[in-house]
């Protein structure tokens, strides 16, 4: 039997209390654990915050630890996943339930789900996956699968501790197997392109049109939103990275800052972890939930990042049916069938008993059919028309063989090389650098439609025109020529992809930055410019968080720090200021404007506008709001959202009202691709617009009985072990680089919100890799919901960046060192 320390225990032990004295009683009767070059099973380390560190001697045996500790952390989460890919949603929790916490692919239906995976996520998905995986992957894969079992096994009997696994006795809780994990790798795979449509592939049926709105305007708005959001259905979704090199560092090699804005919760929550196979493989940093690799991290010579990609990864292909039969599509004038598949899906009776849903799922040669008539009736699968979606990833089984040869690679041009080779990143950015070398690298080389604009043109039909106002960038082709399919190069990893040297790529001395924005001004100095539109689009305006994103960086460059230690000390200061763009651009010319008179008048119909209808006397016209106190206290304000700054939270809903306002009214300088990082400038706040805003702002405080100058810590917080824990940072929309946004609960940060997620400052001095980390949701599924694990939300909340200790030294040194060895 393992010896294993209950983690709540001991992390919780961090923040004081009698769990410390219980945890070192424990730890002195646990088994001596090897340090040398041998290893037998797999060796569990704990270290500050509960990182765990994972030895072994083999990849099956990494794998084993890999889903142990995973199962530790996350189990309830981890087996709801594994229901989710295996399409059994509605029988343990109702056709018409949806997940409780969103993910990448949204929070669609169950019942939508389970079709969805049970059409797509097959045993043929992950026969491919075997095939191209490197058979050590594989190994890793199986473990995975083994030591989830074990765990689950060891937390039943009481082997193991099982502390806010309330999830334990549930019937959805099953043992899993290799494929459970490639379904999971499937369901990350396919995000950016059949994921952003479930619910509309799911449902489509010949004729059968979801009926659209009384206004098709509105249905496109809430299409365009969709869109808007790379991945998943929450706005923020995104990340930062900056890599600097030898101009920044004096000669002294990189520096690099990765900051994905993730979930807070849900299956695709972020997992920090270290995994060593002595003489093969010593890589840290984190993983989705169900994932046996490194992600985001380093090893001992290259360092990594992700930011979510503007590119397309799918496209629309426009069917012309046959008159008569919905399931016939013409072709070079030909007819053709669509190949249909029957599905079936159970769902549990009241009575405990099984019904049977069928559906059918239609495919052309360009793709699924895909129904967007409940956006608008164009737009769906009509008698005349339909949409078939294609989606680069869906045939792109080589990404986590990309991750497993990153995680070993010895150098940043072999890092660059791989990603050349592979093509296979599915929807981010890549920031890298390396020990040794004064670059930095910056590649959105990954599976692209290859659909120029050239072809787009020559293909276009009605139905893309209309697209294109919904979105421009997704390439929407004549599916009735098949010259109009995506292009085939016989250099690219994949047929209808573009080839690697096609694609947005830089190596710079100074810097390369993504702050989610195109990848055209990934360096202010040196434009990415003459690729297709559906890569992103060039000479378009950056978000204040990227233009923010771009003068810190060009700051850091002016500073010229004498070595990539003092600039990383620097970074990791800067990037946890969080400093609200918008209101360093353009606070003191709107509360110019605003503030002349202390009193402002808001008219009736303006207020229900607004929501504050309540506010309004009946038969009454107009009220006045008296806005000098926001004034002052606006003015006082830092231009910071720190936990105690007071005018922040002011700011920000201030901020929100103005923003509703068209960008074309809103600016009297118009953005210009000559001056990305300055335009649009200089608001135009005449005819009372601002004044408006903040007494409209003002109004909706006093409704809800707020003071104007509350602190923001006092509203954005987390509660996890009995604690509260005040949180820094804002919303992007507001300009902040440092990004705490999107509760679904007021402004508590719980699960359910996207932020700062995992954090890492790397760079690589005489001893090998020297990272700082930091893990802002924790590694605990509980820690969010007010369990046990707060350990590194505390450090966060602190901004304690912690040193990670990555060398067997480092680790043995750790005043938290706890071991468990499995045989």
């Amino acid at each position: 039997m393992p010896f294993v320390v209950s983690r709540r225990g001991w992390v919780s032990a961090l923040c004081g209390g009698l769990a410390l004295v219980a945890a070192a009683l424990h730890a002195r009767t646990a088994p001596a654990a090897s340090v040398g070059p041998t290893v037998t099973g797999v060796e569990i380390r704990r270290t500050t915050d509960g990182v765990p560190h994972l030895r072994a001697g083999g990849w099956r045996e990494l794998g084993i630890g890999v889903g142990y500790v995973q199962a530790q952390d996350a189990l309830c989460t981890l087996a709801e996943a594994f229901v989710t890919y295996e399409g059994r949603r509605a029988w343990f929790f109702g056709a018409d339930g949806k997940p409780a916490r969103g993910s990448t692919f949204g929070q669609p239906k169950n019942i939508d789900l389970d079709f969805f995976f049970r059409a797509f996520a097959t045993d043929e998905v992950a026969a491919r996956y075997r095939e191209q995986n490197p058979p050590e992957l594989n190994e890793l894969v199986e473990g995975f699968a083994a030591g989830y079992n074990r765990y689950l096994a060891d937390a039943r009997s009481g082997r193991a501790p099982s502390v806010d696994r309330s999830c334990l006795e549930q019937p959805w809780i099953r043992d899993i197997a290799a494929n459970d994990i490639l379904r999971r790798m499937y369901a990350a795979q396919i995000v950016a392109g059949y994921g952003r449509f479930i619910a509309e592939i799911a449902d489509a049926a010949p004729a059968r049109s979801a009926a659209p709105s009384k206004s098709g305007e509105i249905d496109h708005l809430a299409l365009r939103r969709r869109l808007a959001q790379q991945i998943g259905e929450q706005p923020g979704v995104g990340s930062n990275a900056l890599a600097f090199g030898r101009e920044a560092t004096g000669g002294d090699g990189a520096v690099l800052f990765g900051n994905p804005h993730w979930f807070w919760g849900g299956p695709d929550r972020f997992y920090q972890m270290h995994l060593t196979i002595p003489g093969k493989l010593d890589v840290a940093g984190v993983a989705f939930l169900g994932v046996p690799l490194i992600m985001i991290g380093f090893n001992d010579h290259v360092a990594w990042s992700h930011t979510v990609s503007e590119a397309r990864r799918f496209g629309l292909f426009d069917l012309t049916l046959d008159a008569g039969d919905p399931t016939r599509y013409r072709i070079d004038g030909n007819s053709e069938e669509m190949s249909v598949r029957e599905i079936g899906v159970d769902v549990q009776g009241d009575d405990g008993s099984a019904r049977r849903l069928t559906r059918f799922f239609y495919r052309s040669r360009s793709g699924p059919v895909v129904d967007l008539g409940r956006h608008d009736a164009a737009l769906g699968w009509g008698s005349a028309h339909a949409l078939a979606i294609r989606d680069a990833n869906a045939e792109n089984f080589r990404i986590f063989r990309n991750y497993f040869y990153w995680n070993q690679a010895k150098s940043l041009d072999e890092f660059i090389a791989i990603q050349r080779r592979e093509v296979a990143v599915p929807w981010v950015n890549t920031v890298a650098i390396g020990r040794g070398d004064g670059r930095a690298w910056f590649g959105d080389v990954g599976a692209v439609p290859n659909a120029p604009d050239d072809l787009r043109k020559a293909c276009m039909t009605p139905s893309a025109a209309r697209f294109a106002h919904v979105d421009p960038l997704t390439p929407v082709l004549d599916g009735s020529r098949s010259a109009c399919d995506w292009r085939v190069d016989s250099a690219a990893a994949q047929p209808g992809a573009m080839r690697a040297d096609a694609l947005p790529q830089l190596l710079r001395g100074d810097y390369v930055a993504n702050m989610n924005d195109s990848y055209w001004l990934s360096n202010a100095r040196q434009p990415l410019e003459g690729f297709p539109s559906l890569l992103g689009g060039e000479r378009r305006p950056l978000g204040l968080r990227g233009r923010l994103g771009h003068r810190m960086a060009l700051d850091l460059l002016q500073v010229r720090e004498a070595s990539a230690e003092a600039l990383s000390l620097r970074l990791m200061r800067d990037v946890l200021t969080p400093r609200a763009y918008s209101a360093e651009l353009f606070k003191d010319e709107l509360l110019a404007e605003a503030c002349v008179q202390r009193e402002v008048r808001l008219d009736a119909g303006a207020s229900k506008v607004a929501g504050l209808d309540a506010l309004v006397k009946a038969g009454a016209e107009a009220f006045k709001v008296d806005i000098a106190e926001a004034c002052d206290v606006l003015r006082r304000w830092s231009n910071k959202a720190d936990v105690d700054d007071r005018g922040a939270l002011l700011w920000e809903a201030f901020w929100a009202r103005l923003m509703r306002n068209p960008a074309d009214i809103l600016y009297r300088v118009a953005f210009s691709g000559d001056a990305p990082l300055d335009t649009p400038r200089e608001l135009l706040a005449g005819n009372g617009r601002a004044a408006k805003a903040l007494a409209s702002t003002v109004a909706a405080f006093g409704a809800e009985n707020r003071p104007l100058d509350e602190a923001l810590g006092s509203r954005r917080f987390v509660e996890s072990s009995g604690n509260r824990f005040p949180i820094y940072g804002g919303c992007q929309s507001v300009g902040y680089f440092t990004v705490a946004c999107n509760s679904i609960d007021g402004d508590r940060m719980g699960p359910d919100a996207v932020a700062n997620s995992y954090l890492q400052v790397v760079r690589f001095g005489v001893d090998g890799v020297e990272a700082h980390t930091l893990l802002a949701h924790g590694l605990d599924e509980a820690a969010m919901s007010g369990g046990g694990g707060a350990a590194p939300i505390a450090r966060y909340s602190r901004k304690d960046w912690l040193r990670f200790p990555f060398r067997e030294d480092e680790i043995a040194r750790d005043p938290m060192l706890h071991r468990v060895v499995l045989p």
